[in-house]
């Protein structure tokens, strides 16, 4: 059924998810809390929503009608605080200024960046601190903070900040941050249709939201809240959590083990030689995530997770024993062995397979696009009447026009004409800060295959928590080399990759995704999508000034910054590397990427052309990644508990069992809220998702 989301939902998402931009990074990075944001269902949304739940549901019940707020209007509060808690923290500004410092702060360290580094640096990216320039001051500042900045107001704090330094910067990457959240706009919008409406993906992540709308809608709270089962799983959750919250303050009090260190089971060489650092984590909210998604992508998550590891084995007692020198220098915080650059061969088809899906799709957006004013010619004939010949061959897009807006997505040549617009902007970039033509064009191309491969795994699988094994570069320099970025090229890609397309933890693209999935019951289309779309804006600079008043007042030094400290210098390590020793195709790359590109195409054959076969292609593409390391036993038991109950209870004890895994998800994130809340007095916190 189709809604309106009034402008109350909106302004409250608006103003809820301002608060989350201005409080997740000073809840991270100066408290040393657990963050308030984090992963592809992050906690403060969350923990707020199921509380407008319960709130809405109690003005409702005043009210003998209708709550304050609707079902869909609470998920689109959430996904609005979804969007602002990521970018103010993990997914954009918490490595940015360290990025853009790091060059020149810690050129004296022994890295002999200055004559390596920073002539190649393009000056509009950075502040002018170049040879002890002017903005060398305010790069220190950044690091050591203001002298007494601790003491002084916030408002004080905002004087003291070098904003001539910093506004060239922060104009040039505000531009390109937004270019490329206007690119996946453009994709979200391109795609949504033959995500949500064709193929129906199941977006088990918003399953939890989604059932407390809907009986929030039927005024059936009360009910949902009574239900025996749903009672048992939160209080599962909760209880465990209490008792470990309670462990961490009181050390005194016993704590349930979360974390088994199973990799002492298996010998350190040989053929289980790969599960030697085997760790099994305990989630409720993970192992509920992995109960309701498909089956066989749960199953395939831990499947192809063990094999992996299997295949370590296998190719160590075969006398296979490539060192990781062999691969040279990599990016990809993940990619440590040679065997993981299957995964690059596997992404790319993978990503070809989801063109060749939607290839009936994007032809008609591709008509679309090409023939702006069929359909107006068609609507200026006669009402009721339409040209036998002009009706031949229509496409489904075409007919969807026809409809009421509110029953089905509009076929709009908008996306396709902004995505070749914001893909050209995107190459003249790069082309203008020094990469070379061909490595413009690919470079970006490389940035969104891994981006779009990496947002469909996050929304079809349901992962929380996602990582990716290799980074875009490391498949670009293992098959053409780094001689064809040339040398700013290479510490041009690299900044830009770091920046947005490396941490996929909180990215945006599957955030955009859900959002569509959300929207497909909401008739105010084009306010809903604008209000998002200056959300957007707003939130690159607010979390921009956010984090450089932080920095200000307590310095980087001080503050929880090691992990954004840390991986940026590796970063710039890399390239000096590259840059003194340049690589060439590297053959172990190529290799096993054929390998995994091969078995890639195997299983997209089985999955698409064989009824029995019980394998998803997405459970390859995470068999190496660091988020599985952690997620596998979550999925297992998940995936356990769904076959078990549809095997021996069918469909009735699947759905009473499904509640039970709403109330693990209720109460942990209940518990995790509460000693977020706790942390932020105390000054430390219980981590619920220690991730």
């Amino acid at each position: 059924m189709s809604q309106v989301v009034r402008p109350r939902a909106l302004v409250l998402g608006f103003v809820l998810g301002l608060v989350l931009c201005v409080l997740t990074p000073y809840n991270s990075a100066y408290l040393h809390n657990p963050p308030l944001g984090g992963g592809h269902f992050p906690l403060a949304p969350f923990f707020i929503a199921a509380w407008l739940f319960v709130f809405s549901a109690f003005t409702g019940w005043v009210r003998k009608g209708a709550g304050l707020l609707s079902g869909l209007e609470i998920l689109t509060v959430w996904v609005l605080m979804v969007i602002f808690s990521g970018i103010s923290y993990a997914g954009l500004a918490q490595t940015f200024f360290v990025n853009i410092t790091a060059p020149f702060y810690f050129a004296e360290d022994g890295f002999r960046w200055a004559e390596a580094l920073q002539p190649l640096l393009p000056r509009a990216w950075y502040p002018d601190a170049h040879d002890g320039g002017a903005g060398m001051e305010a790069v220190r500042t950044i690091y050591d903070g203001l002298d007494s900045g601790w003491e002084m107001s916030w408002v004080e704090v905002f004087r003291q900040i070098h904003w001539d330094v910093w506004i060239g910067p922060l104009l040039a990457w505000g531009a390109f941050v937004l270019l490329c959240f206007f690119v996946m706009y453009c994709l979200m919008a391109l795609l949504s249709k033959q995500w949500v409406v064709n193929e129906r993906i199941n977006f088990p992540l918003l399953r939890v939201p989604q059932l407390m709308g809907e009986a929030l809608d039927k005024r059936g709270m009360g009910t949902f809240f009574r239900d025996r089962f749903l009672l048992v799983g939160l209080c599962s959750a909760a209880s465990l959590h209490l008792l470990n919250g309670l462990h961490f303050y009181f050390p005194h009090v016993p704590e349930i083990p979360t974390l088994i260190l199973a990799g002492s089971y298996f010998p350190k060489y040989g053929l289980f030689s790969g599960y030697y650092n085997l760790r099994m984590y305990i989630f409720p909210a993970f192992i509920a995530f992995a109960f309701l998604a498909p089956r066989q992508i749960s199953f395939s998550f831990w499947f192809f997770y063990l094999l992996a590891g299997l295949v370590t084995g296998i190719l160590y007692v075969s006398g296979m024993q490539i060192p990781q020198a062999a691969l040279g220098v990599t990016f990809g915080a993940d990619f440590a062995r040679p065997e993981e650059a299957q995964i690059i061969g596997a992404y790319l088809i993978f990503f070809l397979f989801i063109l060749w899906l939607a290839r009936t799709h994007l032809w008609c957006q591709i008509r679309e696009m090409v023939q702006p004013l069929r359909l107006w010619k068609r609507k200026a004939g006669p009402q009721g009447q339409v040209d036998g010949a002009a009706d031949e061959g229509i496409c489904a897009a075409d007919r969807d026009r026809e409809r009421p807006r509110h029953e089905t997505w509009e076929a709009s040549p908008w996306p396709g004409w902004g995505l070749l617009l914001g893909g050209a902007c995107l190459v003249w970039w790069c082309r203008f800060f020094g990469l070379p033509m061909i490595a413009a064009v690919l470079v970006p191309m490389a940035f969104f295959l891994v981006l779009i491969v990496a947002s469909r795994i996050i929304v079809q699988g349901g992962l929380p928590l996602f990582t990716v094994t290799a980074a875009p570069s490391d498949g670009l320099i293992g098959t053409f080399g780094s001689g064809f970025l040339g040398h700013v090229g290479l510490l041009a890609t690299a900044v830009m990759q770091k920046l947005l397309f490396l941490n996929l933890r909180e990215s945006l693209l599957p955030t955009l995704f859900h959002s569509a999935k959300i929207s497909e019951n909401v008739r105010n289309h084009r306010l809903w999508f604008g209000v998002i779309a200056g959300a957007l804006v707003v939130a690159v600079a607010l979390s921009f000034v956010t984090m450089l008043a932080l920095s200000y007042k307590y310095g980087v030094r001080d503050m929880n910054m090691d992990w954004a400290t840390s991986s940026t210098i590796a970063t710039y390590e890399n390239v000096q590397r590259l840059l003194d020793v340049p690589a060439e195709p590297n053959t172990w790359v190529l290799a096993f990427g054929g390998v995994g590109a091969l078995v890639m195409l195997f299983l997209v054959f089985m999955y698409y052309r064989v009824t029995w076969w019980t394998l998803h292609p997405i459970g390859y593409l995470t068999a190496y990644t660091s988020g599985m390391q952690m997620l596998w036993f979550c999925f297992f038991l998940g995936w356990l508990c769904n076959h078990l109950c549809l095997r021996y209870g069918g469909t009735g004890l699947f759905n009473k069992g499904r509640v039970f895994f709403v109330g693990l998800v209720l109460g942990d994130f209940l518990m995790g809220g509460i000693w977020a809340l706790v942390g932020m007095f105390a000054r430390a916190g219980y981590n619920v998702f220690p991730l």
